[in-house]
């Protein structure tokens, strides 16, 4: 009886096509003065006024460096790394069939945090210098060898246990949360002061290179979660009532997993740790436009587009001259709205 439920309820998904167009508008429409604030509004000598009056009598050398070099790749580089965690928080969501699941949950973010921070400390000892390449390449094999990791782990009779591989993340990211302990114990205080702020996440002083990086990595590898929006409506109903449908589960594991990966390690190898994004954005837009993956994960990504853009821009003005770091701003934010969750769940409001 609960299959047949599951599958006609899987059937009115898959054959619903009331695209949310007044959703699509509303963020889009959203985006654009946040994008505009984030770019403009602001301090570094170049603030609303200054801007208006280069628009009017042309800007100035320093004018434009600020506003192409440092504020225009951050704009970016917000948009993307927001759109990306908020994809992979909704393919980890529908893999696990948990709205508490998020990408730090299965190890990702540690590992890739603790790669950057090994070598923060002990690449001085193999190298003159360490450029800021060298740390994110770090975290970036890093994220992706616990990726691959745990998934071997999960793996029995040649098919993955998603209860198994919840189980394996848990114990990867106490581990390399472990490691990152153990590096700052021996690192010297200049170290220990860089692998602090960079644990805390910054969207700051990022090249174009790095940013052309990871907007590549994230548009492709959330063309192949999009795919498979169908195959995550399906597996949400249940895996048996997937694999009877015809979807190939299997794939669909590995292929949500490696992809999810993908992002987080490279927005982790280029920002630090920025937590709560996958987790709160796939949420809310649930709530706004129901469960159907479709729909979810195109908004999600514009959610989190615009959620880390107004944070980051929010994070660089609070308490100016100093900036407040991304990712505790996010922990700030993100931490009641887990909470809040926790409690709707408890008193039975709840529905994934």
């Amino acid at each position: 009886m609960h299959s047949a439920d599951s599958n006609t309820k899987s059937l009115q998904l898959s054959t619903s096509s009331n695209f949310p167009k007044r959703h699509f508008g509303v963020l889009l429409l959203l985006c654009i003065p946040a994008v505009f604030i984030h770019l403009v509004v602001g301090y570094e000598g170049f603030g609303y006024q200054a801007f208006s009056l280069g628009l009017q009598q042309g800007f100035s050398e320093s004018q434009l460096f600020v506003l192409y070099e440092l504020r225009l790749p951050r704009t970016v580089i917000a948009m993307i790394v927001g759109a990306g965690l908020a994809v992979a928080g909704v393919a980890l969501q529908a893999l696990f069939r948990n709205p508490l699941a998020e990408p730090g949950l299965i190890g990702v973010s540690s590992s890739a945090a603790f790669g950057a921070v090994m070598i923060m400390v002990i690449g001085g000892a193999l190298w003159s210098q360490v450029s800021h390449w060298q740390v994110a390449m770090s975290a970036f094999v890093f994220g992706i060898a616990s990726t691959l990791l745990i998934y071997r782990l999960a793996e029995r009779s040649g098919q993955t246990d998603v209860a198994l591989m919840l189980l394996a993340g848990v114990a990867v990211n106490a581990l390399m949360g472990a490691g990152t302990q153990m590096m700052m114990s021996i690192a010297d205080l200049i170290e220990l002061r860089n692998v602090t702020f960079w644990l805390m996440g910054s969207l700051a002083n990022l090249s174009w290179s790095s940013v052309a990086w990871v907007s590549v990595v994230v548009a492709v590898s959330t063309i192949f979660l999009w795919r498979m929006v169908r195959d995550m409506n399906a597996f949400v109903l249940g895996e048996s009532s997937a694999r009877f449908m015809g979807y190939n589960t299997q794939r669909f594991k590995w292929q949500v997993i490696f992809f999810s990966a993908l992002m987080v390690s490279s927005a982790v190898a280029f920002v630090g740790v920025i937590g709560f994004v996958g987790l709160v954005v796939p949420h809310i837009v649930r709530l706004w436009v129901g469960a159907d993956h479709r729909w979810v994960l195109p908004l999600s990504a514009l959610a989190g587009a615009l959620l880390l853009v107004l944070a980051d821009w929010f994070a660089r003005v609070l308490i100016y001259p100093l900036e407040l770091p991304i990712g505790l701003l996010m922990a700030f934010l993100g931490a009641p709205f887990f909470l809040w969750m926790l409690l709707k769940r408890r008193h039975g409001r709840f529905s994934a």
